[in-house]
């Protein structure tokens, strides 16, 4: 979801580095970008000294290309050592990618939560020529446009497993309340939820860092969506949730390196604005819910702006999140529409 620019941040760097480059944000820590082939165009990853190798925060998508770009990475700015360790902050397949081509190729252990690896192996394993019916019947049931779920069903839908290197069995596990070592620091785990089930966030004892992954973006928020794989999901409610909890570790100094964007200051300002964000939106739907609507109708409140074909997926999977969380609060009911569709109104 778009927000408005966010005020009271600031950004100590206006320039990302070019492909291919890096830059140290802290002693020890280098912040690299890498492509990605959509409209937010790229992932952050970082890598942190461990004096005998690297610890590298996720990967980027698996392509040749950004292999050919972690290889010149590792040859240049990494100074030639191993990569020794990869922690993946959340089961997505821009920061999970490579993970597997890093355990397979490079030796490296792979750290994550036990959800996020559990998601991203199962995904990569189920691998689809064209959408189950499961899938079709989800998008039936939000008021997908006929014309556009009779294309998708013909079509090759998104798989895991086009962009996400095979994963070998193995992995170490992060929870809440955990901590880790890395870059010469010692970070506190602290799990955030609703972008992604069991999302890590790193939280230096030492100085000022963050590695906050998608948890926390500084001039937007992260998608927010209801799946076929979880029709009754509340990532809204878990959501607010972890930014309200996490909002209570944040502090102004606070040098937030996310997974996207730029890295920046303010992190009180920042979570107030992502709460706040989400909680406008649920207000605008409400007051759009005088009349029965499906998630498809419901772009305009959610996003003022217009949505094109490519963010369509995303903007739907945001608008049931959004209406299933008025639903289970008991401030929205839903009908069966006669093609099958869910529509909600505000409860009285």
């Amino acid at each position: 979801m778009k927000d408005t620019p966010p005020t009271g941040l600031r950004y100590p760097w206006a320039e990302p580095p070019e492909n291919g480059t890096a830059i140290e944000v802290a002693p020890g820590v280098l912040w690299c970008r890498l492509p990605l082939p959509m409209k937010l165009d790229h992932v952050n990853v970082y890598a942190l000294d461990d004096g005998d190798g690297w610890t590298v925060i996720d990967t980027g998508f698996a392509s040749g290309k950004t292999r050919k770009m972690w290889e010149g990475l590792m040859a240049g700015p990494m100074g030639g050592k191993p990569v020794r360790r990869v922690v993946v902050t959340h089961h997505h397949p821009d920061h999970v990618g490579l993970a597997g081509w890093f355990q397979t190729e490079q030796g490296a252990e792979l750290l994550m939560t036990r959800t996020a690896w559990l998601m991203a192996r199962m995904l990569t394993l189920d691998v689809q020529d064209t959408p189950v019916e499961e899938t079709l019947a989800f998008w039936r049931s939000a008021g997908m446009d006929q014309a556009m779920l009779d294309q998708r069903a013909k079509e090759r839908p998104f798989n895991f497993g086009d962009i996400v290197a095979p994963m070998p069995l193995g992995y170490t596990r992060l929870q809440q309340g955990g901590t880790i070592s890395m870059g010469g620091r010692t970070w506190d785990i602290h799990i955030g939820n609703g972008h992604a089930p069991e999302h890590a966030t790193f939280w230096s004892r030492d100085d000022e860092l963050v590695l906050a992954g998608d948890q926390i973006l500084p001039s937007i928020s992260p998608n927010i969506g209801v799946y076929a794989t979880e029709p009754m999901a509340d990532p809204i409610g878990d959501w607010l949730e972890a930014c309200e909890r996490l909002q209570g570790l944040a502090r102004a100094d606070h040098l937030v390196l996310g997974g996207h964007k730029l890295p920046f200051t303010g992190l009180p300002t920042r979570m107030r604005q992502l709460i706040d964000n989400h909680h406008g939106a649920l207000d605008r739907l409400l007051k759009f819910l005088d009349t029965p609507k499906a998630a498809g109708d419901c772009f305009a409140p959610l996003f003022k702006r217009t949505i094109g074909l490519g963010e369509y997926g995303l903007a739907l999977v945001e608008a049931i999140a959004h209406l299933s969380h008025l639903y289970q609060e008991g401030r929205a009911i839903r009908t069966r529409r006669d093609d099958g569709a869910w529509v909600y109104q505000r409860a009285e």
